[in-house]
């Protein structure tokens, strides 16, 4: 039906503008959310939609529908829709390229899945924390399956496909008058989620976050655990964004060659892993998926770009042109980022240290200068190697392109949360601040 869709547009415009990009989406939904330990949310949804990008006189265009019948006249609003925007040379769309085969992107499983057996996944988790002793303050679980066709006027036509799975739990634990708090979520391309064990390991973490104490102010090694990883690599990695690094936002300008990050670390932008959640042939504007090697031994080699943002700078898009769905154009964003280590370290290594499993007020990093000050959530003292009490309350501070310079990885399992496939990281002399 999709390549049906797409016909009927490219005849409707090929005529009237200089160049198109037509992008379809098909997608199937499960999502279901609980509060405190009741289902309070459940939804079942097909959605298919349509955005045009044209090129008409050196002016870009976009429109998008959900209504299928309106296609073709969606088309003719996206040319109208050129009268509104600037003149700019550096609008292009994708030429044809050799594309690569992905792997272990769908699971046939999500063809048989029902709600009921949703419900039943997440109701499990639910139990098993509650008999665990937690009290569940929240839960989710969604499933999706989509697929998705563009198709331009240089002759791109790729049709892309894939499943993901997600559970999340947040639970809350009383004891003698204290209150401990524990979340962590789950991804992944396949159906092979393990529910009771997530629900364990957040209870365990809830349990184990009872009866703290506090901590000295003073710089410490810290290690990251992967949630206060991701909180906040989030900021050094917007660095890489190359529409920052045209618009002088970015820290990182001007400095390829030079080192930048610890001599034993990469990381790679890498659209074709198998199983990876950002796994596709090409990006979202039909640029055949490529690795890039961002960080090559401590030194930056590569930005991240869309096809108009690696125009204006005069170099190649790096297949970094993604989008949420048919209803946006696409926007500069990271695949997988696989963070590499020659070397890691081993928490019995460590004498005397923090680890914060999270951190809260990620956010409010400087994203230019790349300070930050964030609170320490579920908090543990290392000593000699092994982690000791939870600490009641800490604040953490320093700047992470300075602690990017020697950052370690931590002998721990690699996972993959958002676009971060990451160990537990271990940083030094950041500023711990007790209360």
């Amino acid at each position: 039906m999709i390549y049906e869709i797409a016909e009927d547009v490219k005849k409707t415009i090929q005529s009237k503008c200089d160049a198109y990009e037509i992008y379809i989406d098909e997608s199937k939904i499960i999502q279901l959310d609980s509060l405190k330990d009741e289902l309070n949310f459940a939804k079942e949804e097909i959605e298919l939609g349509v955005g045009v990008r044209v090129i008409k006189d050196n002016r870009q265009g976009f429109a998008f529908t959900s209504n299928m019948e309106q296609a073709t006249q969606t088309a003719l609003k996206a040319i109208e829709n050129t009268k509104l925007t600037k003149v700019d040379e550096n609008y292009a769309f994708a030429e044809v390229e050799k594309v690569s085969e992905v792997k272990k992107v769908y699971d046939n499983k999500f063809n048989d899945l029902s709600l009921d057996e949703s419900v039943e996944l997440l109701k499990g988790t639910i139990d098993v924390a509650v008999e665990s002793g937690c009290e569940v303050t929240g839960s989710g679980f969604s499933a999706s399956a989509g697929k998705s066709l563009i198709v331009n006027s240089n002759g791109v036509s790729i049709k892309n496909e894939g499943t993901g799975f997600g559970l999340g739990l947040s639970v809350t634990l009383q004891k003698d008058g204290e209150i401990a708090t524990a979340y962590n979520s789950e991804s992944s391309r396949f159906l092979d989620i393990d529910g009771e064990k997530l629900a364990n390991e957040v209870c365990d973490l809830a349990k184990s976050s009872l009866n703290t104490k506090p901590v000295e102010t003073g710089d410490y090694d810290v290690v990251l655990d992967y949630y206060a990883a991701t909180g906040l690599l989030s900021t050094f990695m917007s660095a890489f964004n190359g529409e920052n690094v045209m618009r002088g936002r970015s820290i990182l300008k001007d400095k390829l060659g030079e080192e930048i990050a610890n001599a034993s670390l990469s990381i790679i932008d890498n659209p074709l892993l198998d199983k990876g959640m950002f796994t596709s042939k090409c990006d979202d504007e039909g640029t055949a998926s490529k690795k890039t090697d961002l960080i090559k031994d401590g030194i930056l080699n590569s930005f991240i770009y869309d096809i108009y943002t690696a125009n204006c700078e005069g170099v190649k898009s790096t297949s970094n042109g993604l989008r949420g769905s048919y209803l946006t154009t696409p926007m500069i964003s990271p695949t997988n980022l696989e963070f590499e280590f020659s070397e890691m370290k081993d928490l019995g290594e460590i004498g005397s240290g923090v680890l914060t499993t999270s951190v809260l007020g990620a956010h409010t990093a400087n994203p230019i200068s790349g300070d930050f000050s964030v609170e320490a959530s579920n908090a543990f003292k290392i000593e000699n190697g092994e982690i000791s009490d939870p600490i009641n309350k800490a604040m953490i501070s320093g700047n992470i392109f300075e602690i990017m310079k020697d950052v370690e990885g931590l002998k721990s399992e690699i996972k993959q949360y958002g676009s971060y496939i990451i160990p537990k990281l271990l940083v030094h002399s950041l500023r711990v601040v007790g209360q």
